[in-house]
């Protein structure tokens, strides 16, 4: 969740322009799943959207290549910015070297842990068999998807094959997602655009401001997997912590070996 430290105004936790050749970025505009009777067994339609997410291949060898974080300075001061080199492994652990300042080396290593483990490959049956799923309303986010089970209050929104919204309790907090763009890599749907709010699970109230991603994702070598290049983070205003915006950059990608 965001923090305020005397370097990073607000340290993200949660996920440069790329060459339209390379990657398509489409927003979420298909057709609603309104045909899910409120109330009816959605798991099939839920398992579709949950199996059309981009993952790696078993097998993912890991990358490296060089970080860049960049955040704009305070009124009169000078923009902020730390460059390194980093790893990212076969077992998803990320090691950043060269980036002295410790909130900072600990926000790009996140940023690539976040992302390597969300490409992780796990049977819709491994993470999800413990769990029902029934239709709820359909707006213009899509058709809502209520969990019950083993996850029960987690809930969902689905809009065809993409999921366009999560609401998941985690570690005595609620996170709240919202996706309005994808980029298609072809074999699945990687999140392009989305927003990001924390709050309390008891009350609801808001645990820092919104944070809004960009994120653009490049096929490694050209042939894949695909990785993380550029997130943008845009975080609202909450309490005394003012604005924020940070920018991570991830350049020079090769596979290791």
């Amino acid at each position: 969740m965001p923090c305020r430290t005397s370097t990073l105004r607000s340290l993200v936790r949660v996920r440069a322009p790329i060459d339209p050749a390379l990657t398509a970025s489409t927003q979420v505009t298909s057709e609603a799943s309104a045909q899910i009777p409120a109330g009816s067994d959605c798991t099939a339609a839920f398992r579709a959207a949950y199996e059309n997410r981009y993952t790696w291949d078993p097998g993912f060898g890991g990358y490296q290549g060089r970080c860049i974080w960049e955040q704009p300075g305070d009124a009169g001061e000078a923009d902020k910015r730390a460059e390194g080199s980093f790893v990212v492994g076969a077992d998803l652990k990320a090691t950043v070297d060269g980036v002295a300042d410790e909130e900072i080396h600990k926000a790009l290593a996140s940023q690539l842990w976040e992302v390597a483990i969300h490409r992780v490959r796990r049977s819709f049956e491994q993470t999800h068999g413990a769990n029902t799923f029934s239709a709820g309303d359909t707006d213009a986010v899509g058709t809502e998807v209520i969990v019950g089970g083993k996850n029960e209050g987690d809930r969902y929104r689905i809009k065809g094959d993409v999921v366009t919204m999560v609401h998941r309790h985690i570690h005595g907090t609620v996170v709240t997602i919202f996706t309005e763009s994808t980029t298609d890599t072809g074999s699945g749907y990687l999140s392009r655009s989305y927003t990001s709010q924390y709050a309390d699970p008891a009350t609801g109230a808001a645990k820092g401001g919104v944070s809004r991603f960009t994120d653009t994702f490049v096929p490694l070598a050209g042939v894949g997997p695909w990785v993380l290049s550029e997130r943008v983070v845009e975080t609202a205003a909450h309490g005394d912590t003012p604005a924020g915006r940070q920018v991570f950059r991830f350049e020079d990608l090769a596979p290791l070996g």
